[in-house]
């Protein structure tokens, strides 16, 4: 069954193991050693996140190497983007009523 991206997302582990894989290529124990987590527990945060497609991994011999791959975060891109015109305009029109009220 796949995870959604929005769900694997949700858990700050999973999203500072995708910040990690952003540095290229990393081990599972390497990725383990950056948490005060067992090395199962993220396992399996890695494993929602190879379910959700935005991790895939490589075994190399006895390890595992753990790759991003960024390609459905655009359906995250893609949600938020009317929000950030929100803010966007909303920051404009603040802007505006603070030039107004200027001396």
């Amino acid at each position: 069954m796949a995870t959604d991206v929005f769900g694997a997302l949700a858990n700050p582990v999973r999203r500072a193991l995708l910040a990690a894989l952003l540095e290229g290529p990393r081990p599972v124990n390497d990725l383990a050693g950056r948490f005060d987590l067992g090395r199962p527990a993220v396992s399996e945060h890695l494993q929602v996140l190879r379910q959700a497609g935005l991790v895939r991994e490589e075994p190399r011999g006895r390890q595992r190497y753990y790759h991003l791959d960024a390609a459905p975060l655009a359906e995250v891109g893609d949600w938020l983007h009317p929000f950030e015109h929100y803010w966007r305009d909303r920051l404009r029109a603040l802007s505006d009523l603070l030039d107004e009220e200027k001396p």
